[in-house]
């Protein structure tokens, strides 16, 4: 397994994270012991990062990642935590919480939750518009320096938010989506996070699946959140598959699949890009795996940009209410 640098932390982290958000029912039921086995595959072949979030099913995703865990020497694996979003007992989306108190208390139930001492990487899931992002940031801080966590991530921020966060205390890395069709974060974050020293964990590396290959139109299931995004709705779908199409004959000419050449796309952009896969089962993370031996040549990342320009995407990567709330989009 390839290893990059955590951005300066001195850690390292394997070319390819695991995102294991998908096993707790984001995307329509999965199978539990499928998911344990496919965290157990993923820590085999070497990838030492698993992300969740305190939010994903309600503590379900870390329990499931503390069960998978278990006899596992624990400083052979990063995991990587969001907090701070809101749910009620239906399950629906309240609000988010970045007081200093509130960071306090999500990562007591989060070590509990993991069964762990520490959580190597700790983040807010989203900036709370009623909290400055020094104050949950120095809550962390605090948290760093009495031994519950090693480093301090951010998620989902704009550049004038990473610079704010970076004068309290030194950050690993900002997770944002980030894909063929999903390049927002190009502008004005990713120099940002360059000057500072910071690495990119990108999730939605093939838009939920997307540009993987292996949607086809239709293939929502009930409680799955693609449901309601605009990217998969009558008139986007369509369009953004047309993509896939563009994109699949250059993967068959190279002799890997549309995902290969997708995830390649995104760990080409730089070794401080660290692609998050949200693979469920155990033959989606080998072809997740197979990306990192795709190597694309100027020629070939010249025809992928022809094929899937940027901006290409039909509709928005989340809907435009939870659009208004991500400060990386402002």
């Amino acid at each position: 397994m390839k290893m990059l640098p955590l951005g300066k932390t001195g850690t390292q982290v394997s070319a390819l994270g695991l995102g294991c958000m998908g096993m707790s029912g984001m995307y329509g039921p999965s199978d539990r012991a499928e998911s344990i086995a496919t965290i157990h595959a993923a820590l085999d072949a070497g990838v030492n990062l698993l992300d969740t979030g305190d939010f994903y099913g309600m503590g379900h995703n870390e329990m499931l990642i503390g069960e998978a865990l278990k006899g596992r020497r624990r400083e052979e694996t990063l995991i990587s935590v969001k907090f701070g979003a809101l749910r009620d007992p239906s399950a629906a989306w309240i609000g988010f919480d970045g007081r200093p108190a509130a960071v306090k208390t999500f990562l007591s139930y989060t070590l509990q939750r993991l069964g762990v001492d520490y959580i190597d990487i700790y983040r807010p899931a989203r900036l709370d518009p009623n909290v400055p992002i020094e104050d949950t940031v120095g809550a962390i801080a605090d948290m760093v320096k009495a031994g519950y966590v090693r480093h301090i991530g951010l998620s989902e921020v704009g550049a004038d938010t990473i610079r704010r966060a970076a004068a309290v205390h030194p950050i690993s890395d900002l997770q944002i989506e980030y894909s063929l069709i999903s390049r927002g974060l190009e502008d004005r974050i990713l120099p940002a996070c360059r000057e500072l020293g910071i690495s990119i964990t990108a999730y939605g590396v093939l838009s939920r699946g997307l540009i993987s290959g292996h949607w086809q139109k239709g293939a929502v299931q009930q409680g799955d959140f693609r449901a309601v995004s605009p990217r998969f709705q009558e008139g986007n779908v369509e369009k953004n598959l047309a993509l896939v199409d563009a994109l699949r004959a250059i993967a068959e000419a190279r002799g890997v699949s549309v995902a290969q050449i997708a995830i390649a796309w995104v760990a080409a952009q730089g070794d401080d890009i660290i692609p998050l896969v949200g693979a469920r089962r155990r033959d989606r993370l080998d072809e997740a795996l197979g990306a990192l031996d795709v190597h694309l040549t100027a020629e070939d990342l010249a025809r992928i940009e022809a094929a899937v320009p940027k901006d290409a995407a039909a509709g928005g990567r989340y809907a435009q209410a939870q659009m208004a709330h991500l400060d990386s989009e402002k």
